[in-house]
């Protein structure tokens, strides 16, 4: 594989300082959200990249303070027997946005440029079908109005293998990581031509293909976020002035007897009590 080559390694991104920007990043994300959602647009964003690239921590970042009803992940599962018979892009249609809605997918239809070509799950004929199809389904989503945004998160093999490492000890993070096939990880160099091969027929003039250096995690989600924003024209949309309206009179209505309630224990409260347990993990990804 083609591994990358050692240069000298930017220092990390202060905390207090990627928060800081982060933050002011997503307030800008809420302002694309809502122009979105006024001027009924459509948007596709694809993160793709080799495992504990960064992809699910960027994604995360992107929708923290956006609404569920206007950005959606799509993160979709091993196709079924009966997807499998199916035109390979059609279980992605029904998940391209409608107007005012944003859709991220968390892996996409270049599975089988990725993982599908490198694990032998298509066939060089499929594979080969997918490359031709493929520039041509993404014109087909451009010139209906749809704006597209493809990011690559490029991981150093060693930077891969640290991330698989800190996976592995606690259950919290376990779930994270699923494990491979038996033949995963003598295949892991089979990642890096695949891609190469996958821009050069992907990588077109109408749909970029926009790579992140993801070994700082916050730089990349800095980078990226600040990407996918200076690329599109969004505008402000002013919003509405809010006011609560005056509470009623009371009609003499009494709530019922809380002991007639059936409330969960207080487990926080035995916590605070107790203190924090010894074997307490905090995930700080």
């Amino acid at each position: 594989m083609g591994t990358k080559k050692k240069t000298s390694s930017p220092a990390k991104m202060n905390r207090k300082l990627y928060e800081s920007e982060l933050l002011r990043l997503q307030a800008e994300l809420v302002k694309l959200q809502e122009w979105v959602r006024t001027e009924r647009k459509r948007i596709v964003v694809v993160f793709e990249g080799r495992d504990a690239a960064g992809k699910g921590g960027a994604i995360k970042r992107v929708v923290e303070y956006l609404s569920p009803r206007v950005a959606q992940i799509v993160a979709l599962p091993v196709p079924t027997e009966r997807e499998r018979t199916q035109w390979y892009f059609q279980r992605y249609i029904p998940h391209l946005p409608a107007a005012g809605e944003i859709r991220l997918f968390d892996r996409s239809w270049y599975n089988r440029a990725g993982v599908e070509r490198v694990m032998d799950y298509c066939t060089p004929e499929e594979y080969k079908r997918f490359l031709r199809q493929c520039p041509i389904f993404e014109r087909m989503i451009l010139d209906d109005g749809i704006i597209l945004r493809k990011y690559w998160f490029s991981v150093s093999d060693h930077e891969q293998q640290r991330r698989f490492k800190t996976r592995l000890p606690p259950p919290p993070r376990r779930r994270r990581v699923s494990p491979p096939p038996p033949a995963a990880p003598t295949r892991w160099g089979g990642y890096s031509p695949a891609k190469d091969e996958m821009l050069v027929h992907t990588d077109t003039p109408e749909a970029r293909w926009y790579v992140v250096e993801s070994d700082d995690k916050r730089r990349a989600r800095i980078n990226m976020i600040h990407h996918l924003l200076s690329s599109i024209p969004y505008t402000e949309v002013p919003a509405p002035a809010l006011k609560l309206p005056k509470r009623p009179e009371s009609t003499g209505y009494r709530r019922s007897d809380r002991s007639l309630q059936l409330e969960i224990p207080d487990y926080a409260g035995s916590l605070i009590e107790t203190g924090i347990p010894p074997d307490y993990d905090r995930e700080t990804a």
